[in-house]
């Protein structure tokens, strides 16, 4: 079994004890499921930023722990003020150790919007999420199937929280449904998590050409960042790169800084021309 379906196979399990505890009307009558969702999308494609989804998470399965001690609060907090757009938030616990709180804690010290970072394999998970407090949802079309995929989409929307839809293969290209806004191209391989930079650039051309581009997984350079959207791509999740560093929110702005000043230069360049 990959490791992939071993997450997905607990996650079933987890979810059906989590549909035990608390039912989907409950979890309509909490105080956030009338909140207004801060649009992901809007504030990927602000040009005043630079598109980029910072993500906190403590370990995952290919890197084991990557910082067992950081403090979501603070993270996320110099996440926003790095400059990012938008953050990411792992609830997963078994493989990330990551839990609901940490969504709750980031959404109270910020004001971007926030995506719960989980696999959702059943619909009871994005009226959680939305309960939660969050503003978008992950959904990855390699766990679902294509008719699981659009009534998921569908009533995410119709709650107010958008989807960032992520594919790897061509295969899950087949699953997108029309109705997808932002869709991702994971560069990590979900069963052997080998992670290969170039697929991004491979798949590109394959997406609709009105949904919102993001790249995700080994971004770990201000290069890396440019190729990436000088080929067309309108955000970027980064997460291991800033988790590594005793500082992530302070690694995010320097990060930020880097690319505005490389930005900067070309144009200075481009000028002497």
């Amino acid at each position: 079994m990959s490791i992939l379906n071993e997450i997905v196979a607990n996650k079933q399990q987890e979810v059906s004890q989590r549909k035990r505890a608390v039912s989907m009307l409950e979890l309509e009558l909490m105080p956030n499921f009338t909140r207004k969702s801060l649009s992901f999308k809007e504030h990927l494609l602000n040009p005043d930023k630079l598109g980029i989804i910072a993500e906190f998470k403590r370990r995952s399965p290919s890197k084991g722990i990557i910082n067992a001690n950081a403090n979501v609060k603070d993270v996320t907090a110099g996440y926003q003020a790095g400059g990012a757009s938008a953050i990411s938030v792992l609830t997963e616990i078994g493989y990330f150790n990551g839990s609901d709180v940490d969504l709750t804690d980031a959404k109270s010290v910020t004001s971007i919007p926030i995506i719960r970072k989980d696999f959702v394999v059943d619909i009871f998970q994005i009226a959680e999420s939305k309960a939660l407090g969050a503003d978008a949802i992950l959904l990855i079309a390699e766990v679902l199937e294509k008719e699981q995929l659009s009534e998921y989409l569908a009533y995410a929307h119709e709650i107010g929280l958008q989807a960032l839809i992520e594919v790897h293969g061509e295969s899950d290209l087949i699953k997108l449904p029309s109705a997808a806004q932002i869709v991702g191209i994971n560069n990590r391989n979900l069963n052997t998590f080998d992670v290969n930079l170039n697929h991004s650039a491979n798949m590109l051309s394959l997406l609709p050409m009105d949904v919102v581009k993001v790249a995700e997984s080994g971004i770990t350079s201000v290069k890396d960042y440019l190729t990436l959207k000088q080929i067309g791509f309108d955000a970027f999740l980064i997460g291991e790169f800033f988790m590594r560093d005793q500082d992530p929110g302070e690694a995010c702005l320097n990060f930020t800084n880097a690319i505005r000043g490389a930005i900067t230069a070309a144009k200075g360049k481009a000028s002497e021309l």
